[in-house]
């Protein structure tokens, strides 16, 4: 039993013995003289940045670095900027990470204001990524590296390798071919 089970487990049985002495099934209470274990004090729980603790390494071009610079220099210059995450690279209008709610609220207002698929989700967006690296040849490992996998066989779920393409990979590697 945990040290967290017997204490609660002991209180459980004191009110039930002081409800038994009270409807007088009991002269007294039995476990009274047993003392509760001191407990550790337990810190609250709380969630660590980014899913699972991991790390993602995300290749950028210039332009795209060039970007982001000129979109930190300009977020810099706001008379808010202290109030901002600086941690966060992508804020709502009171200075905070997006939660998954905004994300998905904004890719819903550019896929209506584009014409298309409103049943498009972030999820989409990820697999849509991982399917069309690996069908213009980037490696399996790569992949489940951006992706932040960690294991292959999950990286593999978002594969739809055409049978062109298996033929061509198969054709390429095998030496007997």
């Amino acid at each position: 039993m945990s040290s967290y089970g017997r204490p609660r487990k002991l209180a459980t049985l004191r009110s039930y013995d002081k409800f038994r002495v009270k409807r007088t099934y009991l002269t007294s209470i039995p476990v009274a003289p047993i003392r509760t274990p001191k407990q550790d004090k337990r810190l609250p729980k709380f969630l660590e940045a980014g899913k699972g603790k991991k790390r993602r390494v995300i290749p950028l071009g210039p332009g795209a670095v060039q970007t982001i610079i000129h979109f930190l220099d300009m977020r810099r210059g706001s008379p808010r900027s202290t109030a901002f995450d600086q941690e966060a690279l992508f804020i709502n209008k009171h200075g905070q990470r997006l939660s998954t709610r905004s994300v998905r609220r904004k890719l819903d207002k550019y896929l209506l204001e584009a014409g298309l698929d409103l049943t498009v989700s972030p999820h989409t967006l990820r697999h849509s990524f991982a399917t069309h690296m690996l069908q213009r040849g980037a490696d399996l490992r790569s992949v489940q590296e951006m992706l932040g996998h960690q294991s292959l066989s999950t990286t593999q779920i978002y594969t739809h390798l055409s049978g062109e393409r298996v033929k061509q990979q198969y054709d390429e590697s095998h030496p007997r071919s």
